[in-house]
């Protein structure tokens, strides 16, 4: 295993914590803990909380398997204080997972290597509901946040702006809004060795993939691997490869795209990169390695072995 002489047998599940995502991440982490267990590992599940450092101290883990969502888990700050305590840990380090936190430097990023992505900007709470800041049709979203909280479609001809809720933050992103297709592609490790890219799901829904489509049994299909043209379908595994390497991902990542079919390559573009993507029992990154013939309990060992420190 990666940062370890020996291999790992005591593994912490990190799961639940106090981000918007609390309930996915919960879900989260009692699925891979059970995947653990059955690939024998000795598995303790943690609620992180403001103990959580000293927790880890007394519990002396091999591992910690990173299923936190959200804020404080999925953003550089449980990983900055997992390097502090020298405990290998899964999914990406500190500064990937910054990076791709944060919507606005993740485009950054992609543009800097030749990504596609649309026109946005960050705006404040107040403007937003004031005026359109942008011409509809256009999704007003947290810059920092994940699993569809808190996202807004502002439709095309929309007379009035949206009236943002409470749960948004003082500053949002105001993004133009694109026709088509959700599609999503994984990425196993992108070293020697390393499964990379998975494959692409083709995700279809009633209506705008939110939070409840994501989570709800039965609130999406997959078609995996998509039934897409080839071209469309080796594009997004190029990108997903591309994104992950750019923003220094480690572990497994998942980035989401959005497909304009009428117009073809040019219609395809990135939204976002996943860094810790979710692992329920209804998540897009389980599925996608089960058709590669990874089992669940297969990709959470194989997250395990790869944990490390200096990530």
């Amino acid at each position: 295993m990666t940062g370890s002489s020996r291999p790992a047998s005591r593994v912490v599940v990190l799961m639940g914590g106090p981000s918007a995502e609390r309930e996915v991440s919960l879900s989260t982490g009692k699925g891979c803990a059970e995947a653990l267990r059955g690939e024998g590992y000795d598995v303790i599940e943690v609620d992180a909380g403001p103990d959580l450092a000293a927790r880890l101290a007394d519990l002396k883990p091999d591992v910690v398997f990173n299923a936190l969502h959200g804020r404080w888990g999925e953003d550089g700050c449980v990983q900055g204080m997992l390097e502090w305590l020298r405990i290998p840990y899964t999914h990406s380090g500190v500064l990937a997972s910054a990076l791709a936190m944060d919507k606005t430097r993740t485009k950054d990023v992609y543009r800097a290597h030749g990504l596609p992505v649309v026109d946005s900007v960050i705006r404040c709470k107040a403007e937003v509901m004031a005026h359109h800041v942008m011409a509809p049709p256009y999704v007003v979203k947290p810059n920092n946040e994940g699993s569809s909280v808190g996202v807004y479609l502002v439709a095309e001809g929309a007379n009035d702006p949206p009236k943002l809720g409470a749960e948004m933050p003082e500053h949002v992103m105001v993004e133009a809004f694109v026709t088509g297709r959700e599609l999503t592609c994984s990425v196993m490790g992108a070293g020697e060795g390393d499964p990379g890219a998975l494959t692409v799901t083709d995700i279809l829904t009633e209506g705008w993939y939110d939070y409840d489509a994501k989570y709800r049994p039965g609130g999406s299909r997959h078609v995996v691997p998509a039934e897409i043209p080839a071209a469309i379908f080796d594009a997004c595994m190029d990108y997903a490869t591309r994104a992950h390497a750019a923003l220094g991902c480690r572990g497994v990542s998942r980035t989401d795209f959005r497909w304009d079919e009428g117009r073809g390559a040019d219609g395809l573009i990135l939204l976002e990169t996943n860094t810790q993507p979710g692992m329920t029992p209804t998540s897009l990154t389980p599925e996608q390695a089960e058709a590669k013939g990874i089992t669940f309990g297969a990709l959470c060992r194989w997250l395990v072995e790869d944990a490390s420190c200096d990530r």
